[in-house]
């Protein structure tokens, strides 16, 4: 059994999970006064000091993380909750007072990758059909060692092929020839990259500033500069490029983490920790960030013999600037007193109800006017050095003003329908679908294709993987750029398509015919698809929403009998080869009126068939036959052999119960036609019984073969 001390802090565990962290606190603070082993003591301390700070208590909290790091080392493991904290406070007075964290803020809008909020540049089509730069998926696989998340949806874009992502051709294409700069740009800092992978660092650094030359807003080239700066021991320059790369996007967690590592080897870890928050809170999952802040933040509560107060005092400015606007705040504290930790905080201060209420309103005004001067402090600055960068850079403060609307206007000017053309219907992409070799197709393109090879129609690479998931999800981007850019083309290409769905849903005229087997209304049909034309047809089935087609059988002559049955699909099983199962039913008969043929299987105009009714005497009479017929057919089921029976209603079900109206359906009793279909004969012979309308004739028809087969089994 738990003893009294451990079910009161498995108490205080679920207390802070539900978020009571005023109760947590208190069973923690009650376990600390009765412990006296220093190790219990230490973990007590840190829980302790989590509540506070969670409970909006953090000048206490201080003070206990202080006072736990005299008693031990404090590891990473006791650090995870104050840095999830400082993150959340974060991210949470930003939100309060902008846009959120994580938004891209982006210029390129429509052409932007989610990873690294620039320039689409060598984009790689993940199987949920979002986009991002070739380079960003392989290093995210890489860095975060688990299958890459789509930033868009959520879904796995892991590479299943395990060919790596492969570049979209018709994507690059077209971003390279609508913005010829930025995809220069974006060459030159590949060529960068590869002299920096050689440690080639001047060679690597020209390149960028090549880049840079070209796009001068571009927040990846100043961190990657920066990078190179660092690596040459230029960290003045490297903290600059830094900075700019945070200024152009303040919301991309690695350039933060970029300037944080130059503040390190700079000295200033207080700035480098709050940077390392910064990024938590748009990247909570960011590794390399939340190890490095632990490390920090644990050597700024780290006592100092001597200077506790002092070390204390410092890692307290980092924090007074919490929404990361850096000298927003300049009000250093000399004491570690609830009132000055709150302020410099710029959290919620520990007073308590009564205090709180009373000084409510003079709080609200001194933050009101704090807001203000904070405000037009930060814009006084802005204003102050943009001036100063006119003055120095006029060439790139005209490009930084002219870039974005470029981007717009260069779209208008490149844009040609053919770039965006299906390489195998040569028309307009319809529903665009990109496969793991990086070509783009028509959905229904590409479908027909692997009907008959399941390989790409263009560079023959093996799909078979890819057929087997049937993922066919349209590519975002491309299907975007032809509604933007070509609306009139995309309206024509919607009505083509328009126009052939409708011809395809037309269940009297070019009806799709199935030449097979009989098939009979009420019963079941079950098939094997493997032909290529006829896994079009069964996939036009669906998509037309018909889920209808018809079954007949082969004639030398005509190529089909001129009597069917109209199936309707149930359900439908792929295998991965492409060939499926699909479980149908025959609803209605038919009469073909003429035969025809589309995309290599058979069609047909039909007109549907129905017993003709009677009435009066005629319909007494037919009543009587009815009965009289079932029982008969009733006394021959029950005479086969109890494996043929079990074979039979396991495929065909059991015999269906006698109707007491043998006229309500158009099609006559259900059980006549279980019966034809499980009586020995042939389809020819079978044929003739689909063609009767008139339900006494069919009837007497089956009293003979039944007398037949009596007269067979005595023999």
């Amino acid at each position: 059994m738990e003893s009294h001390g451990e079910s009161m802090l498995h108490l205080a565990a679920e207390a802070f999970q539900a978020k009571n962290f005023d109760l947590a606190a208190d069973i923690y603070e009650c376990q600390l006064a009765a412990t006296r082993d220093p190790d219990t003591r230490l973990e007590l301390m840190v829980k302790l000091a989590d509540a506070l700070a969670f409970g909006e208590k953090f000048s206490e909290a201080l003070d206990v993380y202080r006072r736990a790091s005299e008693v031990g080392r404090l590891r990473p493991a006791h650090l995870n909750n104050l840095i999830d904290y400082l993150s959340g406070s974060v991210r949470r007075q930003d939100s309060g007072g902008g846009a959120a964290l994580g938004t891209t803020g982006t210029r390129f809008e429509s052409f932007s990758c989610r990873i690294c909020l620039s320039f689409l540049f060598e984009p790689a089509t993940l199987p949920c059909g979002h986009s991002f730069c070739k380079k960003c998926l392989e290093r995210e696989r890489k860095e975060r060692e688990r299958p890459v998340m789509c930033r868009d949806c959520g879904r796995s874009g892991d590479d299943s092929s395990g060919r790596g992502y492969r570049v979209n051709v018709v994507l690059s294409n077209l971003l390279a020839k609508w913005f010829p700069s930025l995809h220069q740009a974006g060459l030159l800092r590949r060529q960068g990259n590869g002299m920096y992978a050689e440690r080639r660092m001047e060679a690597a650094l020209d390149k960028y500033n090549q880049a840079i030359l070209i796009v001068s807003m571009d927040h990846i080239l100043f961190s990657n500069r920066s990078q190179i700066h660092s690596s040459l021991k230029n960290y003045d320059e490297a903290l600059k490029d830094a900075e700019t790369a945070c200024r152009l996007m303040p919301h991309w967690s690695r350039g933060h983490v970029r300037k944080a590592q130059t503040l390190v080897v700079l000295g200033s870890t207080e700035e480098a920790l709050r940077e390392y928050l910064v990024c938590l809170s748009i990247e909570p999952d960011c590794r390399l960030a939340k190890a490095e802040a632990h490390k920090l933040l644990s050597d700024l509560l780290a006592p100092v013999t001597d200077q506790v107060p002092e070390h204390i005092s410092d890692c307290s400015n980092f924090l007074s600037s919490i929404t990361y606007i850096k000298n927003s705040i300049h009000n250093p504290f000399k004491s570690l007193s609830p009132a000055s930790l709150s302020s410099t905080f710029s959290l919620p201060s520990t007073l308590s109800p009564i205090e709180r209420s009373e000084g409510k309103g003079q709080r609200q005004m001194l933050d009101h006017c704090l807001l203000l001067k904070r405000k037009r402090r930060i814009t006084e600055d802005e204003e102050e050095g943009n001036q100063q960068e006119k003055k120095n850079n006029p060439k790139r403060f005209k490009s930084e003003l002219t870039e974005g609307a470029a981007i717009q206007n260069s779209v208008h000017d490149y844009v040609d329908p053919t770039d965006l053309e299906c390489s195998l219907c040569m028309r307009l992409l319809y529903e665009p679908v990109t496969t793991p070799c990086g070509h783009t197709f028509c959905l229904q393109c590409l479908e027909r294709c692997l009907d008959h090879n399941p390989k790409c129609p263009l560079c023959k690479e093996e799909l078979s993987e890819y057929l087997v998931q049937r993922q066919y999800c349209k590519t975002v981007i491309i299907e975007m750029l032809i509604s933007k850019y070509l609306p009139s083309e995309l309206m024509e290409r919607q009505k083509i398509h328009h126009d052939e769905m409708t011809e395809l849903s037309n269940l009297n005229k070019n009806v799709p015919i199935f030449v097979c087997t009989m098939a009979f209304p009420t019963v079941p049909c079950p098939l094997h698809i493997f032909e290529p034309c006829y896994r079009l047809m069964i996939r036009r089935c669906m998509e037309t929403g018909t889920k209808c087609f018809g079954m007949c059988l082969s004639d030398d002559r005509k190529g089909f009998a001129d009597y069917g049955c109209l199936l309707e699909i149930r359900d439908v099983k792929f295998f991965s080869d492409g060939r499926s199962v699909v479980d149908t039913i025959g609803r209605r008969r038919f009469k073909v009126v003429q035969h025809s043929e589309r995309d290599g299987y058979n069609t047909a105009d039909i007109e549907y068939l129905e017993d003709v009714k009677v009435e009066g005497a005629a319909e007494h009479e037919l009543q009587s036959l009815h009965d009289a017929v079932y029982d008969q057919a009733l006394i021959w089921v029950n005479s086969l052999k109890a494996e043929q029976k079990e074979r039979i209603e396991g495929h065909f079900g059991p015999l269906p119960e006698k109707d007491s109206e043998p006229q309500a359906c158009p099609n006559g009793p259900s059980w006549c036609w279980w019966l034809l279909a499980v009586l020995p004969l042939e389809g020819r012979a079978q044929l003739p019984f689909l063609a009767l309308t008139s339900l006494k004739d069919r009837l007497s028809g089956i009293r003979k073969v039944l007398l037949f087969m009596t007269y067979s089994r005595h023999r």
